[in-house]
């Protein structure tokens, strides 16, 4: 089973899975709209702008688990990204990305460690995973932007 045939929920509720993005590049990013790195969103959103018809997307999971930073109903989740950040990139369902109730996208993702070496537990709101068409995963810490050349440079690699 890979990460495309884990079923999920979109933001709206409807059964739903990653198989639409399987064989492109994706950015699987935990968000929160009560954090300070929020503004990150307008980055997100700029990828996907820039890169959306090329084969890329971001998707977006929603979590409450970093000092309940996520605290809101998945309409007002909705709501603030798309009327303060613009966001068209796919929202689906608030999530755990760590401890019992994991969700197994991130049991897999969490599998695969950063350029410092660390894997494991998310470690806070925006930490960003891309999945390359051919299913490999670079992992980026929080504080990586979305602006970020490192970032931006693996996408590009990602789609040729």
């Amino acid at each position: 089973m890979t990460i495309y045939d884990i079923p999920v929920h979109t933001l709206g509720g409807e059964e739903s899975s990653l198989a639409p993005y399987a064989g492109k590049s994706v950015l699987v990013v935990n968000v929160a709209s009560k954090c300070g790195l929020t503004p990150q969103y307008e980055g997100l959103e700029a990828l996907q702008k820039t890169y959306g018809d090329k084969g890329f997307s971001v998707v977006g999971f929603p979590c409450n688990q970093f000092m309940g930073q996520e605290p809101g109903t998945a309409e007002e989740i909705q709501t603030f990204c798309s009327t303060t950040y613009g966001v068209t990139f796919p929202l689906f369902e608030k999530i755990d990305v760590n401890g019992e109730d994991r969700s197994p996208i991130y049991a897999e993702l969490t599998k695969v460690a950063d350029a410092e070496g660390y894997s494991g537990d998310v470690r806070w709101n925006f930490e960003k995973f891309l999945v390359s068409p051919d299913g490999s995963v670079q992992r980026f810490a929080p504080q990586v932007t979305p602006e970020d050349p490192v970032l931006v440079a693996a996408i590009e690699s990602s789609l040729s």
